[in-house]
């Protein structure tokens, strides 16, 4: 018998995430410990008439490689990874693992070479995407390294995911809907403004936003959202920032990231644990000290930390910013191979100024 949750949160993904259409090529990529969600998105796939094509992972099989492969393997793309950037017309991703740092013992550098040979694949997809040829959305299923992460029991985490993506409501598109108006006046406000003024402690930094695209993310790719952003003027961030959270990624958790920025670039950084995988990844490319994504998260549904960027960045009253590769929709044109979200938590002490006007304070909307 299918668990009545996956079907909603099956048919919300596939009917409103993405509109899954008659004829479309719908990839389905997870990890194997999503399965019971998996099987309800092909189930879904398959009623809307869409041509599902389901990918599968194992656990363990990134950190295989990437432990013991040569730069050429590391370097190699496969016919999937083609398929799913290039010719899937939906993409559909559950993420689902069950240890979230298995990748901790991997050297950065091997990191940095599988990341690099896939700068371009990643830059034709987001391009696809921001034109509309393509289509995604990402989700996250509740599993017990998650829920350890977030230092909750796994059924109060699986509670905590289901209200997240306004699946606790009778009904969540219309839930989403309603946050999607309340995102579209903070963007009317913000569109014709230019220069953004962050402060808070440890916190003084500018940046420019002009003639930039505000993006309303309201549950369509990430799921859950609740964040408006966009791609701020390449060399325009000066100033100094404390990300108030730490970041957890590949396998790693770096706290207490400060970072100095000149004329648009982090000239200066320091982290408190994992320092040198931090510089590892700033020296990543080019763009990797340049910011590619600036916004506000607006779920307030989510009110705690989990060590999760897909749940914690959208916290309503904090502010994340990027490092690397920009959203081509937003006007960015800044490119790398990272995407590294961090978070600034303005709810203590923390207030954003808009060309001189009062935007938020104390993790508060003003406008």
């Amino acid at each position: 018998m299918p668990d009545p949750r996956y079907v909603k949160w099956a048919d919300v993904m596939t009917g409103y995430s993405v509109e899954v259409q008659p004829g479309q090529t719908v990839a389905i990529w997870g990890e194997v410990a999503g399965a019971p969600l998996l099987r309800e998105i092909y189930r879904s796939v398959i009623a809307r008439g869409g041509l599902p094509v389901m990918l599968p992972v194992l656990q363990g099989l990134s950190a295989e490689l990437l432990l013991n492969g040569t730069d050429d393997q590391l370097s190699y793309i496969s016919p999937v990874d083609t398929f799913l950037r290039t010719q899937a017309d939906v993409v559909i991703s559950v993420l689902a693992e069950t240890n979230t740092r298995r990748l901790s013992a991997v050297d950065p550098a091997r990191q940095g070479v599988y990341r690099k040979a896939r700068t371009e694949l990643i830059d034709a997809f987001m391009h696809r995407a921001g034109s509309g040829e393509a289509d995604w959305t990402l989700t996250l299923f509740p599993t017990d390294a998650y829920a350890q992460d977030a230092d909750m029991d796994t059924e109060a985490y699986a509670d905590f995911v289901l209200s997240a993506c306004k699946l606790d409501e009778p009904d969540p598109v219309a839930a989403w809907v309603a946050l999607r108006g309340e995102q579209q006046r903070l963007i009317d406000w913000l569109t014709p403004r230019k220069e953004v003024h962050l402060t808070g402690p440890d916190t003084d930094l500018t940046l420019s936003v002009a003639g930039r695209t505000w993006i309303n993310s309201d549950g369509k790719r990430n799921f859950p959202s609740g964040e408006v952003f966009t791609g701020p003027v390449e060399d325009s961030a000066n100033g100094h920032i404390r990300f108030s959270f730490p970041v957890v990624t590949s396998g790693r958790e770096i706290t207490d990231i400060r970072l100095k920025f000149e004329n648009g670039k982090a000239v200066d950084a320091s982290a408190a644990k994992n320092e040198e995988f931090l510089i590892s990844s700033l020296d990543t490319d080019e763009g990797a000290r340049y910011l590619g994504e600036f916004a506000f998260g607006t779920n307030f549904s989510i009110t705690r930390f989990t060590k999760n960027i897909l749940f914690d960045e959208k916290i309503g009253g904090t502010v994340h910013m990027a490092l690397g590769a920009g959203y081509p929709e937003t006007g960015s044109s800044n490119k790398s191979a990272i995407h590294w979200d961090m978070i600034c938590d303005l709810r203590e002490g923390g207030e954003v100024t808009v060309d001189g006007e009062l935007f938020a304070k104390g993790g508060k909307f003003l406008v």
